[in-house]
């Protein structure tokens, strides 16, 4: 973001800080029932789970807030062959960057307890690279219990399922529980997120099951889309020939999660994704805030918001989409294991034919010492291998990193990555021909 905000947007922003800090310290931080803390005890906590402790005595809200500020040492390359625009712009020129502070990430979280089971959650980004304004994340409404209603029956059936409607973050995966997202970053061991960064919101609904022996489920049904339409389309479908149409978004999720002694945990599951038409599905394209990175791998005209989105990529699967993932997770004492393996398939309106884009990610990370944990190294090697539009060779995106990192409080985090990206097979014309950036980033983020 190379403009100052506007004066209206920061009057807004410096008015929603100051009502967060007076409401936080009036509510005290409330403890909400089946809620995900937004510090260092939130790490590793994927879908809410049926245990709770917290009494419902009342109406409870809880303001809070993550804010992350970056420090950038990164450097890039390529070799692509030289292509002028109308004004004699090399537009594979890479842009030149040098070390210092990135834009300051900041979000404002406002969570509710309405009733004995019942929770609403509301998230806007303050300050983002992509954006000059304050924009709503989304909201959703979510039931553990029923008790209104009155029924015993009901109430018995609630002992295992959990309700969640809204404009919400979509469950596919377990990687989007571990992404930094705009100024929350609070529980990524790494700066940025996967290569094809896999997060989207979408107008919807979903229904978990969960029982005692670790098993669960769930099902759930969107709009498809992040900017939903009731406009009628005029665009023609390139595969059936016929008005593109927007049907509904269809996505599951089984999996198994068991402390299974004092010291290890287990987790394993497998997601689902399916939508057959829509006027501009951004499952692998839906971050409004943008990457950690800033401006590798871009040219001379770009701007910080303009090219939010540097170091990652996106597969264009606009008009269909169909893909899964398997994320197996093992966590012994202060050793942790996370993988991905994800295969999608998709394609623009434009095309006839499906691409497909394969991306797998292993993550190693040790916390210490035991029993606080605020200490961490890690290791993480992320591969994504896709076609892109129109083009007939796959390209191959490589990326490893090494982080550090520090909880000096469970709400203030210190952390540092090294990472090492290439990019290989690519057209000699597209700037990324031969690329690659490595460096290094520290980052400093607070959640509370």
């Amino acid at each position: 973001m190379n403009q100052l905000l506007p004066k209206k947007s920061i009057k807004v922003a410096l008015l929603i800080v100051a009502l967060t800090v007076s409401l936080s310290v009036n509510a005290q931080q409330a403890p909400l029932q089946y809620f995900r803390p937004n510090n260092q005890t939130g790490i590793n906590t994927y879908e809410t789970t049926k245990i709770d402790t917290n009494v419902f005595d009342g109406i409870k809200v809880r303001v809070g807030g993550n804010f992350t500020q970056d420090f950038q040492g990164l450097n890039h390359q390529n070799n692509a062959t030289p292509v002028y625009d109308a004004n004699g712009v090399n537009t594979n020129k890479l842009i030149g960057i040098n070390n210092g502070f990135n834009l300051a990430m900041a979000n404002l979280n406002i969570d509710a307890q309405l009733y004995d089971g019942i929770r609403l959650n509301m998230t806007m980004y303050l300050s983002a690279r992509h954006h000059q304004e304050v924009w709503v994340k989304g909201g959703y409404i979510q039931f553990d219990k029923l008790t209104f209603l009155k029924s015993i029956f009901i109430d018995r059936l609630m002992q295992n399922f959990t309700i969640k409607v809204g404009d919400y973050e979509v469950d596919y995966g377990d990687q989007h529980f571990r992404r930094s997202d705009g100024g929350n970053a609070i529980y990524n061991p790494f700066v940025e997120n996967y290569i094809m960064d896999e997060f989207t919101t979408e107008i919807g609904g979903e229904v978990y099951y969960h029982n005692k022996n670790g098993l669960m489920a769930m099902v759930g049904i969107t709009n498809g889309e992040l900017n939903p339409t009731v406009v009628t389309s005029t665009k023609i479908d390139s595969a059936t020939g016929k008005a593109n149409a927007y049907p509904p978004a269809f996505h599951g999720k089984v999996g198994y999660d068991k402390q299974l002694t004092e010291d290890l945990r287990f987790r394993i599951t497998g997601s689902v994704y399916s939508v057959r038409s829509a006027n501009n599905n951004t499952l692998f394209f839906g971050d409004r805030t943008g990457s950690h990175y800033f401006y590798v791998m871009e040219n001379t005209l770009a701007t910080s918001d303009g090219n939010a989105w540097s170091g990652r990529h996106n597969p264009q699967f606009s008009q269909q989409v169909n893909t899964f993932m398997i994320n197996p997770f093992i966590k012994y004492k202060g050793l942790e294991l996370f993988g991905t393996f994800e295969m999608a398939q998709g394609r623009l309106i434009t095309e006839k034919e499906m691409r497909k884009a394969t991306q797998y990610a292993a993550d190693i990370i040790y916390r210490f010492p035991q029993g606080k944990e605020n200490f961490w190294v890690g290791l993480r090697y992320n591969s994504l291998t896709t076609r892109q539009a129109f083009n007939t060779n796959d390209i191959t995106i490589n990326r490893a990193a090494a982080s550090v990192g520090w909880f000096i409080t469970k709400n203030i985090m210190l952390k540092g990555e090294y990472v090492n990206q290439q990019y290989q097979n690519f057209l000699s014309t597209d700037i990324r021909s031969g690329g690659k950036f490595d460096g290094f980033i520290l980052e400093a983020s607070i959640g509370f």
